[in-house]
């Protein structure tokens, strides 16, 4: 069930003080990683108590909902919405007319990057994105093969103007350690931004369960869902 509106200030201010902790303890600065407030299946009231606490941005995992979400909340300024989740084609005129959609996590193939560079084109406008790096061998989980992540950046840059790539997405294993999932995804970074000379500030590693490890190896980006807002309805 969702956490009550008091209950989501309570627990982001909870968040924020462990991301804290997780840069510190990692020899980082304070705030060289974000909070990304997950929100698929919560209420756009706990948007609301969580933006009344000072975030701004959220991530949701399908489209519809993102859409519906940012609808509901469009009376509040300087929102800023994150898709998470894989993305459809036929999804991607639609997730591109929501207003304040900020960064696309999952861009995993060049059928898509194409998609989403006609739909740029059709409605005037740039977008940012993120690789979403398939880094374990899960069935469950989505993205592109590590090996074939150069070709994906390279496709995107020869081929998709609007689109900017600015850096990477995985998700950690279900079980077991999640240190070296993420070291190699770090690593892959790294290899990338030599190879291409491009900056690739973002990496969006960790989740409720794994924010420590995620933190340790390099992440800029967490997503935290259950943490902030409960269980999922």
């Amino acid at each position: 069930m969702s956490a009550a509106p008091d209950d989501v200030r309570h627990n982001l201010a909870a968040q924020r003080q462990r991301l804290v902790a997780a840069c510190r303890a990692a020899g980082r600065a304070a705030d060289a990683a974000a909070l990304l407030a997950v929100s698929k299946t919560h209420p756009a009231a706990s948007v609301r108590a969580a933006y009344a606490a000072g975030l701004r941005a959220f991530g949701e995992n399908r489209v519809q909902e993102l859409a519906q979400k940012a609808a509901e909340l469009a009376d509040l300024p300087g929102l800023q919405w994150h898709l998470i989740g894989s993305l459809q084609t036929n999804k991607a005129r639609e997730l591109l007319a929501v207003p304040g959609l900020a960064l696309v996590h999952s861009l995993d193939r060049g059928k898509l990057a194409d998609e989403l560079q006609r739909e740029c084109v059709r409605a005037g406008r740039t977008l940012d994105v993120l690789l979403q790096v398939h880094a374990t061998d899960e069935p469950t989980k989505h993205g592109c093969p590590p090996e074939q992540a150069p070709a994906l950046l390279e496709h995107v840059r020869a081929r998709c103007p609007a689109l900017a790539v600015v850096g990477l997405m995985a998700m950690g294993p279900l079980v077991g350690d999640p240190a070296p999932t993420f070291a190699a995804v770090a690593a892959l970074r790294e290899r990338l931004r030599a190879a291409t000379g491009l900056p690739l500030p973002v990496l969006s590693l960790g989740m409720s369960g794994d924010l420590e490890p995620a933190v340790a190896a390099g992440s800029t980006l967490v997503r935290i869902g259950t943490a902030v807002f409960g269980a999922r309805d």
